[in-house]
């Protein structure tokens, strides 16, 4: 339950705090006291949108903060844990709004907005003046009915199942697409391909290519240098051979008076080795030279049909032989094709039916849990003043020729949400036919409709608190008694926070509150006044005969809150 709110600088609102208690919490006020004040601050608390107008004149950020007693079950537990929220018998939920963003804060620890609002979901259910109106659209009757336990596991095992499903309709979608591209370039990889094989192409010719082409084109140059060589050692007059040799023979000579020409003598010996050896290469190198032409040009030949095919696909060779393995490996998934398709069709006939038991186990759950329902609200309804309503919660398959699998001879389409279509009907009169709600119910009956299900809802999912916002929009008198009782009744299950005009309700009040609206130096500002028993009465009697209360006002409030109290 919420236990205590706190507002500071919000809208009219300049600092107040007010502690609610169990059962049966009302606020009351005249139209433009800020009621509605108190409930955008709540739903600021609970991760709603915010605009930074909120910020009251001259302050620098509004504040809201609420503080709620839990029973923490397993899931709020887990979702707290995995925020590192410690939490005890409260939790405190705070949300600042400054011109520059919006921070929240759950037991003074920063959350994310997204997650201030999904512990807000586990604590409050809000009700604002115009939920009521989303009865009226039929694409929300699905969330109705799988707001209820029962429905939850058969969803989310069909989720599984589906979204495996889709997986596969998209990888067979996106096969067919290649299937369709490549059999437009097949033609011309296949000829890229018969064109390279014949090229036999190599990562290395190229290098290979230019030496050999070096040793043919420079043949004759190489033979002239390397007879050179040779001649130096045949020559009479520059010998260096016997230069070399009668340079050793005087080196010894002079080494063995003065020892430092030993190194010299070395030197020389090493050099004559060298030069022997330089000199019989070059002559076992001159027999091994080839004046081939022919080979040249044919290499020539070679190097320019490798020049051609990189100019011509952009690539270097080592690149084209990777681009040709590539466009291999493309031409055998094209080849392959039927067989990939014809596997991934047997893989999604066979998801189909694991599919459809997902799906019938989910459509027999909501039309379970649907027929209970549609029992549930017609009690309650009968309880709030409709005593003969008829209501059908109808769960048709989506049948479509694009569908997954069949029911009935016909194709059933697939959502994210089942393969379901629920629509609440309605009939308010005895004898007649149930037929669409939005066409049938009064704004009264809607609002009376909205109760009973949020009633069972609560009960369902054990919230620990709801606020109502003028859920009372549309109904008067008797009827709004009546919604006073189903109210007092349903705050046995949780707290409850509700905003009325209506004497009926307000006199059925465990608690009671006025939203009064006042002028201090030259400002407006809302505040929030916890009723004695005596105020209470006459409050209640104000909401029935106006601005001036009479006696018989103040009776008559009495009576109505002893007869509502002992009632209930």
């Amino acid at each position: 339950m919420i236990s205590s709110l706190y507002i500071k600088d919000f809208a009219l609102i300049d600092e107040l705090e007010v502690q609610f208690g169990d059962g049966l919490n009302i606020l009351t006020g005249q139209t433009g006291a800020g009621k509605s004040i108190i409930i955008g601050a709540l739903n600021m608390i609970l991760g709603e949108r915010a605009d930074t107008e909120v910020i009251r004149q001259g302050a620098k950020k509004a504040i809201a903060e609420a503080t709620i007693r839990i029973n923490a079950d397993s899931d709020l537990k887990k979702l707290l844990t995995e925020n590192e929220i410690e939490a005890g018998e409260y939790l405190i939920l705070r949300r600042e709004i400054r011109e520059t963003g919006s921070r929240g804060f759950i037991n003074d620890s920063p959350v994310t907005i997204g997650i201030l609002k999904e512990v807000g979901d586990y604590l409050v259910d809000l009700h604002g003046q115009h939920d009521h109106q989303l009865l009226l659209k039929e694409e929300n009757h699905l969330g109705v009915i799988d707001s209820f336990g029962e429905v939850e596991p058969k969803l989310n095992a069909y989720q599984i199942e589906f979204s495996e499903m889709r997986a596969l309709q998209k990888e067979l979608s996106s096969l067919r697409k290649r299937e369709s591209e490549l059999q437009e370039k097949t033609e011309l990889y296949r000829f890229q391909v018969n064109e390279l094989e014949q090229a036999r192409l190599s990562a290395e010719e190229e290098v290979e290519l230019e030496a050999e082409m070096n040793l043919l084109d420079n043949a004759e140059v190489l033979d002239q240098k390397a007879a050179a060589i040779s001649e130096m050692a045949e020559n009479d007059e520059a010998n260096i051979v016997q230069l070399l040799n009668h340079l050793k023979l005087n080196l010894e000579d002079l080494s063995r008076i003065e020892p430092e020409f030993e190194n010299y003598l070395e030197e020389i010996n090493a050099a004559r080795v060298s030069i022997n050896e330089a000199i019989q290469f070059a002559e076992r190198y001159r027999n091994n030279i080839e004046f081939n032409p022919v080979r040249l040009e044919e290499l020539r030949q070679r190097q320019s049909e490798l020049n051609r095919l990189q100019k011509k696909y952009q690539r270097s060779i080592p690149e084209l032989i990777q681009y040709m393995n590539e466009i291999k490996r493309e031409l055998s998934i094209a080849d392959n094709f039927d067989l990939e398709i014809e596997k991934l069709e047997t893989e999604i006939r066979q998801k189909a039916t694991s599919l459809k038991e997902a799906a019938v186990q989910l459509h027999t759950a909501r039309n379970h849990v649907g027929e209970k329902l549609a029992r549930n609200i017609e009690n309650e309804l009968s309880e709030l003043g409709i005593p003969h309503s008829r209501l059908e919660v109808k769960v048709d398959w989506l049948f479509s020729s694009n569908g997954w699998f069949e029911v009935d001879d016909q194709m059933v389409e697939c959502t994210e949400l089942g393969a379901d279509e629920v629509r609440l009907f309605i009939s308010t009169n005895k004898g007649e036919t149930p037929k669409p709600l939005a066409k049938i119910a009064s704004g009264g009956e809607i609002s009376r409709v909205m109760l009973a299900l949020k009633s069972i809802i609560a009960k369902e999912q054990s919230l620990p608190v709801m606020i109502f916002d003028e859920i009372d929009t549309g109904i008067s008198g008797e009827i709004s008694e009546k919604v006073g009782r189903a109210m007092r009744r349903l705050s046995d299950y949780c707290q409850i926070v509700a905003i009325t005009h209506q004497p009926q309700i307000a006199s059925q009040a465990h608690h009671h509150y006025k939203v009064a609206k006042s002028e201090k130096e030259d400002r407006t500002t809302t505040q929030i006044i916890p009723l004695s028993q005596e105020e209470h009465i006459r409050e209640v009697a104000g909401l029935m005969s106006g601005a001036e209360i009479s006696d018989a006002a103040l009776v008559s409030a009495k009576e109505l809150i002893e007869k509502n109290t002992f009632t209930n």
